[in-house]
């Protein structure tokens, strides 16, 4: 723990630069957990939340709230005063591409470049995802030399992608843009992933695809808040990282133990991989003919994320930011469990 501490602090240093952050998508997961993040370092946060209720909830966690649309035309002034953004929002829906998502994932982004530059904003960290690269095929052992695809898997997919070379465009010398691309974000505080598997579990729903034998890359909260804080000090503008908790791990085996922090086993019913990939397929199918109105079970973006292996290398983050996960799966998955007494 002191190491953590110690490697904290280092990154700490690295970017005292930065005193006043803006925050987008401030209430979610990642968000909140930023936010106690850079407050226990003494970062004054300026947090955009999108209702009351949000806006109490950071509040408590100590940040300055402000109450607005992510298009809202005076972005750029509730960004005064503050000298780098953490662009955090996203519509993260795995089912059809929708006009919602890519309002909020590509008009979302390209308002908030704009009134960061506006604003004067010296640093910008755009958080992106590993799905930019999906299209239900395995991914294994990527890097950020790997190029986007013509065919994404799906809307969500598709608008984060376009968000990426919205971010990176808007890259200068007096506003370097950095994004980071995590993967399967777990740990502690979680309202995602985790009550997902657990309801899908106590319903019955649950069963491995093809075994859940296949490789996946994962990233604990706290790697990630400490990847960002390093990004703020060290990261390049026009770069992407990878970041994880190092290396891949059976997908069956991480979301065994994730549940098992509940008190709950995770049956072992399998369902083959063929049949999953027709069922996402007349998902996406039966999407697209009702034009949204026919929400499916499954969807190729889902499967994508969920039923082939998702491996990536961090070498990048680790020579360029001086990146080494904080936090072992180990002890994230100790943390989960001691939450639960």
């Amino acid at each position: 723990m002191t190491d953590n501490i110690a490697a904290a602090d280092a990154a700490t240093d690295k970017h005292a630069q930065f005193q006043r952050l803006f925050l987008t998508g401030a209430s979610g997961y990642v968000g909140r957990n930023l936010i106690r993040h850079f407050t226990a370092r003494n970062i004054a946060v300026t947090a955009l939340v999108r209702n009351d209720a949000a806006a109490r909830l950071v509040r408590s966690l100590g940040a300055t709230a402000v109450t607005a649309d992510i298009l809202d035309g005076n972005l750029a002034a509730n960004m005064a005063g503050c000298d780098s953004l953490i662009h955090a929002a996203a519509d993260t829906d795995h089912g059809p591409a929708t006009a919602k998502q890519r309002r909020v994932n590509e008009d979302g982004t390209r308002a908030v470049m704009d009134a960061a530059r506006k604003a004067g904003i010296k640093k910008v960290i755009h958080l992106s995802t590993e799905s930019v690269l999906a299209t239900g095929k395995p991914i294994i052992n990527a890097d950020e030399t790997t190029p986007l695809p013509r065919k994404p898997a799906g809307g969500y997919s598709r608008t984060k992608a376009a968000a990426e070379r919205l971010a990176l465009a808007t890259s200068t010398q007096d506003m370097p843009v950095v994004v980071l691309r995590p993967r399967f974000i777990w740990g502690r505080d979680d309202t995602t992933a985790l009550p997902a598997l657990v309801q899908a579990v106590q319903s019955g729903k649950f069963a491995w695809i093809g075994g859940g034998t296949y490789l996946t890359s994962t990233t604990h909260i706290g790697n990630l808040c400490t990847a960002v804080e390093l990004a703020l000090g060290k990261g390049r503008g026009g770069e992407v990282y990878f970041i994880s908790d190092g290396e891949p791990v059976p997908f069956r085996q991480m979301v065994s133990a994730l549940v098992e922090t509940q008190g709950l086993t995770v049956p072992d019913k399998t369902v083959p991989r063929g049949v999953v990939r027709i069922v996402a397929a007349i998902g996406d199918l039966l999407g697209a003919m009702s034009r949204g109105k026919i929400i499916p079970p499954l969807t190729l973006q889902a499967y994508a994320t969920s039923a082939v292996e998702v491996s990536f290398t961090i070498g990048k983050a680790q020579r360029e930011l001086g990146y080494a996960p904080v936090i072992s799966r180990e002890e994230g998955l100790a943390e989960l469990r001691a939450a639960q007494h």
